[in-house]
């Protein structure tokens, strides 16, 4: 998948092997048909009795280098980091994508579940509405000193069904824009701290585009979307935020959709991808391969390529998305932890998963070496977060984190976001008007909306 959010990358062999068995388990599992729709887990062992029950299972989707800074942060937490109590963790990797979220889902429908799993917030609609992730006690989080004050509220409203917290973040990572500094400072784009300067309209962003192609004697804004499945979605779904404008997806439908907003973004998209001074037909490898072999100013991606954009030699600045239309806005997802439903919970593994949670939050300084915000707050306060580059430049987007709207079917790796982008890659390639495509969009939205929750 061309998207590469931050749980994906090639699996790696365990350098640890103090905190209890691995398994590295790549099950196909499809998810046809809704969450469910899959074969029995029949290579899933119960990860709560497998290790014996001193033994924390935890699930995860974290692969590659996010999986080997998983590791550094539960050996820290094992031996007991600043003075806590160790911990023996069985730490089970799945493979991310619809088929992780299949696994989770039966392991809670099944008693099969483990004591803490990872889940993309914008996937809790899909769970906590059905039963299958507990709730959190914040009484036992604040005595592991983790509350919700701790979190941007622009997060944590989102950790909530019903009034009720059903999921703890560990990291906002944001769709933000990566530029050169050399190129981007020829070009009239940086204050005099360095920074990229303020936008404040389309009309500023398009320039922006024209002056960094004449820096670079090539292309200004990269963009990578053909046949990816996320890409236009991230895109849109900021600048759409921007207008002050709601993306509604009311149980049943019909969606509430601001057209009028929603062609503004369209078109603005359309124009900034012209095939001019930006390309507008590029897939996701080919954008990122042109930003690092020099041959663009600037690029839009996740910040999760912030270790493959350092390898590169660019001399590299980052900044949050700009700001373009009336409001600060940039869509983003958070890394979370969520407690998988159990029909008994012991009370003793219950707490000792609160604990769990609140201390790897403490930790999360390894994670932010990898490009993530840290969503535990305290943590940016450290004078070590502030002189990671650029990583504390794009900190402030978690304070305006914008993630799927609230539905069983949208969130990472859906179909909804990649039924988004069809329409959107069509008018980017000049197959289609924008009007047309956000029409297109409308009715693909209410088709969705038509579809039973199949968990409800």
């Amino acid at each position: 998948m061309s998207s590469r959010l931050p749980a994906q990358g090639a699996a790696v062999s365990d350098p640890v092997r103090r905190i209890g068995r691995r398994r590295l388990l790549r099950h196909t599992v499809a998810a046809a048909g809704g969450l469910l729709a899959a074969g029995p887990l029949s290579g899933c062992a119960s990860p709560a009795s497998a290790s014996g029950a001193s033994s924390l299972s935890v699930w995860d989707l974290f692969q590659g280098g996010d999986g080997m800074l998983m590791d550094e942060m539960i050996e820290a937490v094992s031996k007991g980091a600043q003075g806590a109590e160790g911990f023996e963790v069985d730490r089970t990797i799945l493979d991310w994508g619809p088929s992780y979220y299949t696994k989770l889902a039966m392991s809670a429908a099944g008693g099969r579940a483990s004591d803490v799993a990872a889940m993309h917030l914008s996937r809790l609609a899909g769970y906590a509405p059905g039963g299958l992730v507990d709730p959190f006690d914040l009484d036992l989080l604040a005595e592991f000193g983790v509350t919700a004050d701790d979190f941007t509220p622009a997060v944590w409203s989102r950790t909530r069904h019903e009034g009720t917290v059903y999921a703890i973040p560990l990291d906002v990572h944001p769709f933000i824009v990566f530029y050169d500094k050399k190129a981007a400072e020829q070009a009239g784009l940086l204050t005099t701290d360095g920074e990229l300067a303020p936008m404040g309209s389309p009309e500023a962003l398009l320039e922006a585009g024209k002056a960094l192609a004449e820096a670079t004697g090539e292309a200004g804004i990269l963009f990578g979307h053909v046949t990816d499945t996320a890409q236009n979605w991230r895109l849109f779904a900021g600048l759409y935020a921007q207008t002050g404008a709601e993306f509604g997806l009311p149980d049943g439908g019909p969606p509430e959709i601001d057209v009028d907003a929603a062609v503004r973004v369209v078109t603005l998209m359309t124009r900034l991808f012209d095939g001019k001074s930006n390309p507008n037909n590029l897939d996701y490898n080919g954008a990122l391969a042109a930003f690092t072999s020099g041959r663009g100013g600037m690029a839009m991606l996740g910040e999760w390529e912030l270790p493959t954009l350092k390898k590169s030699g660019i001399d590299l600045g980052a900044a949050p998305f700009p700001q373009v239309f009336d409001e600060p806005a940039v869509y983003t997802d958070s890394h979370s932890f969520v407690l998988p439903h159990q029909d008994d919970p012991d009370p003793d593994r219950r707490r000792e998963a609160h604990r769990y949670v609140a201390e790897i939050l403490k930790q999360s300084l390894t994670w932010a070496s990898a490009g993530h915000i840290p969503a535990y707050q305290p943590v940016l306060a450290e004078p070590e977060y502030a002189a990671l580059d650029p990583q504390s430049s794009y900190a402030d987007a978690a304070k305006v984190a914008v993630l799927d709207p609230p539905n069983w079917f949208a969130g990472a790796g859906s179909n909804f976001q990649n039924r988004m982008c069809q329409p959107l890659q069509s008018a980017l390639l000049g197959n289609t008007s924008a009007e047309k495509a956000v029409r297109q969009m409308v009715r693909e939205a209410d088709t969705l909306l038509r579809q039973p929750d199949p968990v409800a």
